[in-house]
């Protein structure tokens, strides 16, 4: 009975700092309390606080920092997952962005907002902005918000919350996928998309959505360095640098030629 009662204590401190973290009252990027203050709130020992810690750091939500403390890392159990997989599974996290972004796409050129269309064109402008100036870390963060906003334009909730739900990866991809050499050409991607919604033209805007995503995959099939991003690092160092970094805000953009 006892193993039992400490195992629904255990269950009970994940399902409260999963719903700390999904409500977003601690961001990603965030250091939770420490294990003290947390068992003096929760009323538990330290050592069930300890093992909830480390499952959810097992499922890629927390991670434990020696002599720092324990941050927020992905903000679902499905954006842990993922960022775990790292660089090996950027394909895949590329294959599943075409899949969202295209759709979105299609969907936007259907809808007639004013008010949306302000707010995507300033984000992608923001975007631009981050380009020249050789921003390239806030460029793929308001790169990410573009697409997120596009995706929150069509309306459709499900679509929304499954591509709020890779965040974090498809952030991290963007950053990894970053070209200043090519940035031009991403950009210009953007452009056309953005404007083909505008028109009201799906299919034009699909195509766009489709032919930029499809040109990353084709470089990652031709033996791209990965992780080649503005300074050359791995991709695992640039994700982490690009996720943490919303630690002190919301603003999640980007650019890059990738996205």
């Amino acid at each position: 009975m006892t193993a039992v009662r400490r195992a629904l204590l255990v269950d009970q401190v994940i399902e409260h700092i999963r719903r700390q973290i999904t409500a977003g009252a601690w961001p990603v990027g965030h250091r939770i309390p420490t294990e003290a203050v947390l068992s003096d709130e929760l009323r538990v020992a330290r050592n069930t606080v300890r093992e909830a810690v480390r499952a959810l750091s097992h499922a890629g939500l927390l991670q434990v920092r020696q002599g720092s403390g324990t941050y927020v890392r992905a903000a679902t159990e499905l954006s842990g997952a993922l960022r775990r997989l790292g660089t090996t599974e950027l394909r895949d996290v590329l294959q599943v962005r075409r899949g969202l972004e295209v759709e979105a796409a299609r969907l936007a050129a259907h809808v007639a907002d004013e008010d949306g269309l302000r707010s995507l064109e300033a984000r992608l402008s923001a975007c631009e902005a981050a380009a020249r100036a050789g921003r390239w870390e806030a460029q793929a963060r308001q790169d990410t918000e573009f697409h997120t906003a596009l995706v929150e334009y069509t309306g459709n909730g499900v679509l929304a919350g499954l591509y709020r739900g890779v965040y974090e990866a498809v952030l991290g991809s963007v950053f990894t996928c970053v070209d200043p050499c090519a940035a031009e050409i991403g950009l210009a991607s953007h452009r056309r998309l953005l404007e083909a919604v505008r028109a009201g033209d799906a299919e034009q805007a699909a195509a766009e959505a489709s032919s930029h995503l499809s040109a990353l995959l084709r470089q990652q099939d031709t033996g791209r360095p990965r992780g080649s991003g503005p300074r050359g690092r791995h991709s695992d160092g640039v994700q982490a640098t690009a996720v943490n970094g919303a630690a002190g805000g919301s603003s999640h953009g980007s650019l890059d030629s990738t996205a």
